[in-house]
């Protein structure tokens, strides 16, 4: 402003007053003029505007107006004038604006459409795109239109139909429907058709159309001759057979011998092939029934000229004499038979007939003969007199078991004894008393009669027991105090301080067992859970064992004695290895800048602790604090500088913009403020400021790919309408019903997923008061009420503050709370490891919040936030490195929905390892699905929970003939089974239930007829007792060999299901012709046929000597290994030597042929083989050999702290073979692993027990 000084003379008083007057005119004009300033030029304006005359001035005086012209394409209603006002250009009309021509509609073409390619409105810069409809095409070029400053630029395009070319006719065919002229074009969608001439048919597609690009939808078909190449007729052929057949030509075809047409002897060639395949099937003959008798082979179908053999039942025979039938196409011939048969001669064990050598010749005889017969000694006849009646009747000899066991008895060994003998049968059972701690051979204490007499035998013996001292617990010791346990007993034991059993229990049990004690007692070394110290566990086990580890982690701000966050600690025989204790981290203070002043200094600095800064002299640059976290000081130290610059105007963001007007210069320390977009979650600070000519780290705004599920319901409110899906950012506005009033926001957002808070909607009548807050800082209320109503207002001041702050009642609560408690504010935000950077100074308020973005390949941990609460950032979120999985698991009925690309699904198939992320999808098997999420996420390492594959439910079951179900309904769950039943008479082949799989059920069984009509032949064998014509399943039938023969295995079939299980062989153990041996002779009497267990003894001639065993016996069919004779003259030297034993003869030189000495051992040794020895063809058979007596010293029972249980000398000897039994010394235990106490001497070798 310029000053101007004015220089009064001394004048008479009237022109003074004159003078003063024009000096105060003239100051407010210089003051007016002084005032005002002017503006820079020339004026700004917009991209649409033109700014008229011109402006090359650099200021332009106060009131200049500036006057502009819209560009071509843009218009305005009135003129545009901008006015210079105390220095800055000011718009005089604010509302008249430079806004784009419109071009009204573009026109629509038929045939076609159009779409704004270029803009959102018909208006200057728009640009719309045609596309024809399908089966049409653009005429021209150019497809679109531009909205340009005169108006739409470019005609509207047109769209023509498409054509095919002209199609002609087929040769040895025509066109049937289609166009009139053959040369005509045809349009899009029309269809031509074709047809071929008698005796040909079509090769190709019998119609095509004309397609949308103008081309025909197939080629054209051809008419091709009608041929057939003749048939292969199996097992038949074709007669005069020609080369190539013609339309309705016959084939005539003949089949082979045993086979006859299906149908008909011939076939007719048609446009489609033979009207009916030649086929030639088999004559065949049902399997046979032959009642009273079997037959073989077993076929479910006989083909003509096919055999069988058939046997009948014993007691029956063929009535034709042949047991051969053949297949004739008139059926079986001979027809198989079997009649009633007499009874052979009898063979039965332990018995025989009286005068049976006299009767045998006139065996077989007929049914109703009787013959008396007698049993051997130890048996009798069923009826218990000494002889009976053996009678023929149609089920063979009766009784059918003629001779059983009889039984006396009269006392048991080790058991009370009866007072008098009494007489058992074969069958019968007898209870018996066995002493104290004795039981029979089968631990039972009944004896059954048997063929071979007692089962088990008149003998108790002693029962198992076990002694404590044979169990040595390491570490432990039994709970009770008795020394001998029975058999079976179950007893505890108890483990030491610190050690448990192997299932981490203090006490276990064991059983006394045939073998032992069992199972063997455990008492191992243990540590309980510890106590940890500002650290924590995953692990949740209660107690550990030796050389267990145990993971532990520190809580934030704390680190163990090796300044990591992380440890582990070991169980040891002496405990844990260490204690999971940890301490409170520090940070320490670095050289700074020496124009920084710290507040406040300490020696030390806690997690947590706050360092605020301030320049000596010039700017600071930096933050003006910094927090003390477990990862040390953030952000980093600032620095203190003289001259600061300005930053230009900062950076875009993709998907976000700047909160305000945007300035062309920002001074250093200024702050900027982000919003994203609608959909779009910010990520970083929110805030950047300007230091030192450069911006703190932008944000970055991600897609919100979460959406909320459904609207909440408000309780006597409603939703306005709104459609899903609800994307990061969407609202639902609410309204409440009559005579509700709504309390809260008016409407809920979605947020990353989830929906905010939803208002309440509370009767009008029943709404709460507010009351005034008795706060200490609050000095003055407006107005002076102690109640205020719902929406009433209330304005309150508090100490040292000249302002009034407002606060509203709402339903009995005050929004916001009022406070007069100044509110603090946090550091710059730190920068998290692993985190990606964040470089700000701006400080932020008590309550807001920062979320972060984690660096490639880590994950968020717990909350992606951090709040300043307090003055003090929390709640610090954490970066963990993202864990791989390892395969996907596996489901039942269902598999992962790999790529259909054979590539990719073999990379996907042999990937051992999937990044964090992962998702794949299953699909289930045919009649499963999935109920739920069919999708899997590896997620840290571990795939989520993998869906299940339910399957379908299924109808009614199918039915049966002849069966039923148990519970018939209309439909059944998957994996629920059906169960049937047959009819009487019948029974279920295969399992007798069904399951429903998937929807579909398995496989029925079907109901066969279960009696057994026919018995099984057995050769050389009679049922024993009576035969029926039928049998029901279940039933069993018992043979007896007739003799010479004898049972080889199970002598019982069994009727199942119709068919007899169980195949009884009768096998013939006679011998024939006794072996011959040269130069003897058999001295016992010779016999045509010689029976199991006979004997033949032999004889040498003189002077040769038998070797080996004089009889030879008749065992299975099979003769015993025969002997020899030899010539004995060989004479002997001296008897061989033997180890601790000698002869009890004097020895010679000379032993003349078959002479023999005696060996004999020394003492306490023990003599194994024959003690006779013989010579033979100069020759001494084996010798014996002493067996080494066991010496049991002294030292070697103190060096095992044992002694033995039943003797007490200096120095033992025991026999080989001989048991011995020791016993642990006083206060002595076995050990562990110690050999039992009672052992026994082998050949001179003793395996001591040991005791500790």
């Amino acid at each position: 402003m310029v000053q101007h000084r004015f220089l009064l003379e001394s004048v008479g008083p009237r022109k003074i007053q004159i003078m003063r007057l024009s000096a105060r005119i003239i100051w407010l004009i210089l003051w007016t003029v002084c005032a005002a300033e002017d503006c820079k030029g020339p004026p700004p304006r917009e991209n649409s505007e033109i700014l008229s005359g011109s402006w090359s001035e650099q200021l332009y005086p106060e009131g200049t107006q500036a006057t502009y012209k819209c560009r071509p394409g843009y218009r305005t209603l009135g003129t545009i004038v901008k006015v210079c006002k105390n220095g800055k250009w000011v718009a005089s009309n604010p509302s008249r604006i430079c806004r784009k021509k419109p071009c009204g509609h573009p026109g629509d073409t038929p045939f076609g459409s159009f779409r704004l390619a270029v803009g959102s409105q018909f208006e200057f810069g728009a640009k719309v795109v045609y596309t024809c409809d399908d089966g049409y095409q653009l005429l021209g070029e150019i497809d679109y239109r531009e909205c340009g400053a005169d108006g739409w630029i470019n005609d509207i395009p047109l769209c023509e139909v498409v054509k095919c070319l002209p199609v002609t006719e087929l040769e040895n065919g025509r066109i049937v429907s289609g166009a009139a002229e053959t040369d005509q074009e045809y349009y899009f969608g029309q269809v031509v058709r074709f047809e071929c001439n008698s005796g040909f048919k079509i090769e190709g597609h019998k119609e095509i159309h004309c397609s949308e690009n103008g081309l025909w939808s197939n080629e054209k078909p051809r008419c091709v001759e009608i041929l057939c190449t003749p048939p292969r007729v199996e097992n038949g052929d074709g007669i005069n057979v020609k080369p190539v057949y013609k339309e309705n030509e016959r084939y005539h075809y003949k089949c082979k011998h045993g086979y006859v047409p299906k149908e008909r002897g011939d076939a007719v060639c048609t446009g489609s092939g033979w009207s009916s395949q030649p086929f030639c099937e088999e004559k065949r003959c049902s399997p046979p029934y032959i009642l009273n008798g079997i037959y073989t082979p077993h076929r479910i179908i006989h083909r003509s000229d096919d055999e069988i053999r058939y046997e009948c039942n014993y007691g029956f025979y063929p009535v034709t004499g042949s047991t051969v039938s053949k297949c004739t196409p008139t059926g079986w011939i001979p027809v198989p038979r079997c009649t009633l048969k007499p009874c052979e001669f009898p063979q039965f064990k332990y018995g025989r007939l009286y005068y049976e050598e006299s009767l045998r010749p006139n065996f077989p005889v007929s049914i109703g003969n009787k013959y008396s017969y007698k049993c051997d000694n130890g048996f009798s006849p069923p009826s218990g007199y000494s002889w009976d009646y053996l009678r023929c009747t149609a089920q063979g000899w009766e009784p059918e078991v003629p001779c059983v066991r009889k039984c006396v008895f009269h006392y048991v060994e080790n058991g009370d004894s009866a007072y008098w003998e009494k007489v058992y049968v074969q069958g019968q059972s007898l209870k018996v008393q066995c002493y104290n701690g004795y039981s029979l051979q089968n631990g039972q204490d009944t004896m059954t009669c048997t063929e071979n007499g007692w089962s088990p035998p008149p003998k108790c013996i002693r029962i198992k027991t076990c002694s404590a001292s044979d169990i040595h617990i390491d570490n432990g010791f039994l709970s009770e105090s008795s020394s001998i346990y029975a058999l079976n007993r179950e007893t505890s034991y108890r483990c030491k301080q610190g050690y448990v059993t192997n299932t981490g229990e203090i006490s276990g049990s064991i059983t006394c067992l045939q073998n032992g004690w069992s199972p063997q007692p455990s008492c191992i070394k243990s540590c309980d859970m510890p106590v940890f110290e500002n650290s924590i566990t995953k692990n949740t086990r209660t107690w550990f064992k030796l050389n267990d580890k145990l993971d532990y982690e520190c809580l934030v701000g704390f680190e163990n004695e090796y300044k990591h966050t992380k440890g582990s600690i070991t169980c040891t025989y002496y405990g844990w290895s260490d204690t999971p204790s940890c301490y409170e981290r520090e940070c320490s203070v670095p050289t700074l800048d020496r124009k920084l002043v710290v507040s406040p200094r300490k020696e030390k600095y806690r997690v947590g602790d706050l360092l605020e800064f301030s320049c000596h002299s010039g700017h600071r640059v930096g933050p003006d604090s910094v927090q003390c976290y477990h990862f040390g000081w953030s952000p980093g130290f600032p620095t203190c500088k003289g001259q600061v610059a300005s930053c230009a105007p900062p950076l875009e963001i993709l998907n976000g913009e700047i909160n305000g007007a945007k300035k062309v210069e920002y001074s250093h320390g200024e702050v900027v403020k982000y919003d994203c977009k609608p959909r779009f979650l910010l990520k970083g600070p929110n805030k950047i400021q300007c230091v030192d000519g450069n911006w703190t780290t932008l944000p970055v705004c991600i897609e919100e790919e979460r959406t909320c599920g459904d609207i909440p319901e408000l309780e006597h409110g409603s939703a306005k309408c709104s459609v899903p899906p609800y994307h990061h950012g969407d609202s639902v506005e609410f309204i409440c019903e009559e005579n509700f009033t709504m309390i809260g926001h008016g409407s809920v957002s979605c947020i990353s997923g989830k929906w905010t808070q939803l208002p309440k909607c509370v009767a009008t009548d029943q709404l709460e008061k507010c009351r005034v807050l008795k706060s200490t800082g609050i000095e003055a209320i407006k107005p002076k009420l102690t109640e205020f109503t719902h929406n009433s207002t209330m304005d309150y001041k508090c100490r040292d503050k000249q302002e009034y702050e407002r606060s509203i009642c709402i339903n009995g609560k005050w929004d916001p709370e009022p406070n007069c408690t100044s509110k603090t504010s946090c550091p710059p935000p730190p920068q998290i490891p692993n985190t990606q950077v964040i470089e700000t100074t701006v400080k932020y308020l008590d309550g807001e919040k920062l979320s972060v973005l984690c660096q490639d390949n880590y994950l968020t941990q717990d909350s992606e936030e951090m709040v300043c609460k307090d003055g003090r950032w929390q709640s610090l979120p954490r970066c963990i490195e993202k864990i791989p999985c390892s395969q996907p698991p596996t489901i039942e009925h269902g598999s992962i929905n790999l790529p259909r690309s054979s590539e990719e699904r073999r990379d996907s198939i042999e990937s051992s390892s999937h990044e964090h992320g992962t998702t794949f999808s299953y699909v289930c098997d045919d009649g499963f699905r999935i109920p739920e999420e069919n999708r899997i996420t590896c997620y840290m390492g571990k795939w989520s929970t993998p869906p299940r594959c339910v399957g379908l439910p299924c109808g009614p079951p199918p039915s049966i003939p002849l069966g039923t179900v148990s519970l018939e309904l209309e439909s059944y769950q998957h994996g629920e089974e059906v169960t049937y039943h047959c009819s009487t008479g019948f029974g279920i082949d295969g399992p007798a239930f069904i399951i429903c799989e998937g929807g579909k059920w398995s496989d029925p069984p079907k109901c066969i007829k279960t009696d057994c009509d026919v018995l099984p032949t057995v050769k050389n064998a009679i049922i024993r007792g009576k035969s029926k014509k039928s049998y029901r399943t279940g039933e069993q039938v018992t043979f007896r060999c007739q003799s010479p023969y004898q049972m080889n295995g199970s002598d019982t079939v069994t009727c199942v299901n119709s068919r007899w299980i169980g195949q009884p062989v009768c096998k013939d153990n006679s011998c024939v012709d006794p072996p011959h041996v040269p130069n003897a002779t058999i001295v016992t009497r010779t016999k045509n046929k010689y029976l199991h267990g006979d004997r033949v003894r032999y004889e040498c001639n003189k002077p040769l000597e038998l070797f080996g065993q004089v009889e030879v016996m008749c065992e299975n069919g099979i003769w015993t290994e025969k002997p020899k004779c030899r010539d004995s003259t060989g004479k002997c030297g001296p008897p061989p030597p033997i180890d601790n034993g000698d002869i009890t003869s004097l020895s010679l030189p000379v032993y003349e042929p078959l002479s023999s000495v005696e060996y004999q051992c020394q003492k306490y040794y023990l003599l194994k083989g024959k003690k006779t020895i013989t010579c033979r063809n100069g020759k001494w058979s084996e010798p014996p050999t002493c067996l080494h007596a066991c010496v049991i010293p002294e030292n070697i029972m103190e060096s095992h702290n044992i002694i033995l249980k039943w003797r007490h000398t200096e120095k033992i000897y025991s026999h080989s073979g001989e048991d011995i039994e020791f016993g642990c010394k006083y206060g002595y235990y076995k050990a562990r692993d110690s050999p039992p106490f009672r052992t026994k001497c082998i050949n001179g070798t003793i395996n001591y027990p040991t005791c500790v």
